[in-house]
């Protein structure tokens, strides 16, 4: 925990994807970490939470400055999915005004840079997720998708993230699910960022799975029958000149699955 906060005070400066740093409280909660058993697949594991998703103790301002003392009731269900798992709240992340933009900045905390190039964005909507993961603030991030608001910021940032089929990690808020756009009620899925596919995947396992504060949730089982699977890789298309990195790297990729 105290590599995660020196990082963050190193460079959180600059780049302004991290809002609110919960360094008391995840201090608490890493030294009670170390004194007991393992409650989880995430024990003592440091995450991140953008600033539209609720967390005890911490305003959901999803950017907005009318919004700055919105102060949740109760944890989201992912936020609380992760404490269960044993996984400690370390701060909250920038977003655009209310997750509505593909870059990141709003007029209540400001702009987040890309780590890897401050004349580039960070994207969006999910920009300080994935700046932070990038730049080592965080190993783990919480961030939600309608069109690309986890998705697009993971291909800015070089990390990796996860829109879930709708249903299987369940979303609940302090907005009312009828006060909700209706792209939200349709579309609107909570996804998990990582620098890594393996944490992504244990984080996936973790939020899966039914809530009562989500009607929409499932049960239904994350895999399907164990088959065997076979994939056509294609290096030659005619009329069309491949470079030579652009079919190295698809072998490498085939030779990874096999």
């Amino acid at each position: 925990m105290e590599s995660h906060l020196g990082r963050i005070e190193a460079v959180n400066g600059r780049l302004n994807a991290i809002t609110v740093v919960l360094a008391d409280s995840a201090m608490v909660a890493a030294a009670e970490a170390d004194r007991r058993e393992p409650t989880g697949p995430l024990h003592g594991v440091p995450f991140t939470i953008k600033e539209n998703i609720d967390c005890l103790d911490s305003a959901t301002t999803r950017g907005v400055p009318a919004l700055a003392d919105s102060m949740p009731s109760l944890d989201a269900p992912v936020v609380a999915r992760m404490k269960a798992a044993g996984a400690i709240p370390l701060g909250r992340t920038n977003l655009p005004e209310l997750g509505m933009r593909i870059t990141t900045d709003n007029p209540l905390h400001g702009r987040t840079l890309n780590p890897w190039n401050a004349d580039r964005t960070p994207g969006g909507s999910s920009g300080g997720e994935a700046s932070a993961l990038a730049s080592g603030m965080s190993p783990l991030g919480l961030g939600n998708d309608i069109g690309g608001s986890v998705r697009n910021p993971a291909f800015c940032c070089g990390v990796a993230a996860l829109k879930p089929s709708a249903g299987r990690i369940p979303h609940a808020s302090s907005i009312p699910p009828e006060d909700s756009r209706l792209a939200a009620q349709l579309l609107l899925t909570e996804g998990p960022i990582a620098r890594h596919v393996k944490d992504l995947r244990l984080a996936y396992e973790t939020l899966s799975g039914r809530d009562s504060r989500d009607p929409q949730s499932t049960d239904a089982p994350l895999y399907g029958p164990d088959v065997k699977k076979r994939a056509a890789i294609v290096t030659d298309i005619p009329g069309v000149e491949l470079p030579e990195s652009t079919r190295d790297a698809l072998l490498q990729a085939a030779t990874a699955l096999e």
